[in-house]
């Protein structure tokens, strides 16, 4: 099922006009700036995160001014934080496009980073809403926070699957949960509403990163990454740390501590990938992540009342669990 256009379609004049501002805000006349703001909006994605923002504002409300200023704010610091990461991660791709440190330099990286952040809070400022201005800055922090944090767990000697998770949901969840706060929060929501809309943003989160790490034990040029990429930087991430945790063979400890040290192989990779595999790795992240979609069901059965952004969000979560890129 194309699940896409399911999602869009009560938000189909919304989303083009939020395209149309962030594409505006990504424009420069400047030579340099403006040459690698263009390859950014070059390589645009299926806009889940703002789509979020604008299905709960609709849910709760209206889209107005405020979330589409805070639409863009949100994506433009989300831009600016993949620039940076692909900086320290030393990546030169980024959705099988070269990034922006591989087309330039580091140097140019960085910068255009700062300037996409700096853009990101002019346009938050815009909303003049106090809570959502703090919610975009408190993201900035845990968003760094949780980078500091995953470069911290590469000098554990153990495999906790706690911490993995306080990753994700510093990491990645903290962008969707605060996605759907600050949908709702713009739409005038309630308190109560505005917490059962960031435990479900968190939980779309949780499944949108389960389903991308377990991408990496396989192969597929649609992805954009070879399998074991995670593991060649340095990640343990949930399959592997199930089997190593149920199933712990020396010899693969072994191989997991040089995954934490940076000294694997791409062979050694490949027998820790097929070892996950053989122990139920997969299989176990498939139940978390339904586990997870159970949690963010609620959401949709207690607060949607309108069956177009019912329809819409039961798409955008099963979305998260079935995609396969």
């Amino acid at each position: 099922m194309d699940y896409i256009p399911v999602i869009r379609e009560p938000i189909s004049t919304e989303i083009a006009d939020f395209i149309e501002l962030f594409n505006r805000s990504l424009t420069h006349e400047d030579g340099l700036l403006g040459q690698a703001l263009e390859h950014i909006r070059k390589r645009a994605g299926k806009r889940m995160r703002p789509m979020l923002i604008l299905l709960m504002a609709k849910n709760f409300g209206r889209v107005g001014d405020v979330a589409q200023n805070a639409a863009v704010g949100l994506e433009l610091l989300h831009t600016a934080s993949l620039v940076h990461d692909d900086v320290v991660d030393e990546s030169s791709e980024r959705r099988g496009q070269a990034s922006v440190n591989a087309s330039y330099d580091n140097k140019v990286a960085v910068l255009v980073g700062d300037y996409i952040l700096s853009t990101a809070l002019l346009h938050v400022s815009y909303t003049h809403n106090e809570t959502i201005i703090r919610y975009l800055a408190e993201l900035g922090r845990t968003l760094s926070d949780g980078e500091i944090l995953q470069l911290s767990n590469i000098q554990r000697v153990d495999f906790s699957e706690e911490v993995y998770y306080d990753v994700i949901k510093q990491k990645t969840a903290a962008l969707f949960e605060a996605c759907a706060a600050i949908g709702a929060l713009s739409a005038g929501a309630s308190d109560e509403a505005v917490e059962a809309a960031k435990l479900f943003g968190q939980r779309l989160g949780i499944i949108f990163q389960i389903r991308d790490d377990i991408f990496d034990y396989y192969d597929s040029k649609e992805i954009g990454k070879p399998t074991g990429n995670d593991m060649a930087e340095g990640k343990l991430t949930l399959p592997v740390l199930y089997a190593l945790n149920n199933s712990p063979y020396e010899s693969m400890v072994k191989l997991a501590r040089k995954v934490k040290e940076g000294t694997i192989n791409p062979d050694e990779i490949a027998v820790l990938v097929d070892f996950a595999k053989v122990q139920g790795g997969i299989e176990y992240a498939e139940q978390r992540m339904a586990d997870f979609h159970r949690e963010a069901q609620q959401f949709i059965d207690q607060h949607v009342t309108s069956p177009d952004i019912k329809r819409s969000l039961q798409a955008y979560l099963d979305f998260m669990s079935e995609r396969k890129l």
